[in-house]
């Protein structure tokens, strides 16, 4: 199915603007299971954001000269411990954290997990961000980013990623209808 990809360019509200000194590639993934459960990152910050609870989908810089395939694969092997098969990119969302002086250019996937195996976190996401691993329903995964929307840094992480997790939910009612149109058609032959 050839469906256009999501695009949104995002400005952060939440700390003045003084100068952006650098851009990161990133690859995230919207992760789901055969049982429709989704799997996240939580986070827990007490840094230069702020201290927060947060919801986060997983993913991280993408390396020199590396493939943005290669690098959701790598990235959610690193933090979920999964195996994944890509099901398509959902797009891209442009976004600034001004505190830090970065703008983001975030690569959205839609990924289906094959296995989970160990995990291979960084010292920071361990000492620092106490990351750990989410399974959430959709409608627990869209409560979850609306609550920790009340700190500044939830909020950025909340509009970037909220409309990602909506246009996910579409394509897979439309992939998961298909399916379900294949079954009845399979089965009236």
């Amino acid at each position: 199915m050839n469906r256009p990809e999501l695009r949104l360019n995002l400005n952060d509200n939440e700390w003045p603007l003084t100068s952006i000194d650098h851009d990161r590639l990133i690859a995230r993934a919207i992760v789901i299971d055969d049982e429709q459960n989704f799997y996240f990152v939580r986070a827990v910050r007490d840094d230069d954001f702020g201290k927060a609870t947060l919801i986060e989908t997983s993913g991280g810089g993408v390396e020199n000269g590396e493939d943005l395939n290669i690098a959701i694969r790598r990235e959610l092997k690193e933090e979920l411990g999964a195996e994944v098969e890509v099901l398509c990119k959902i797009g891209e969302v442009s976004d600034f954290y001004n505190l830090i002086h970065r703008h983001n250019l975030n690569n959205y996937f839609l990924c289906r997990v094959k296995s989970f195996g160990s995990k291979n976190l960084t010292e920071d996401e361990i000492e620092k961000f106490h990351l750990s691993t989410l399974r959430l329903t959709f409608t627990e995964a869209v409560y979850e980013y609306e609550r920790c929307a009340c700190t500044p840094l939830g909020r950025l992480i909340a509009n970037r990623e909220l409309p990602v997790l909506k246009r996910a939910g579409d394509i897979l009612k439309e992939i998961l209808g298909t399916t379900e149109k294949q079954r009845t058609d399979d089965t009236k032959k």
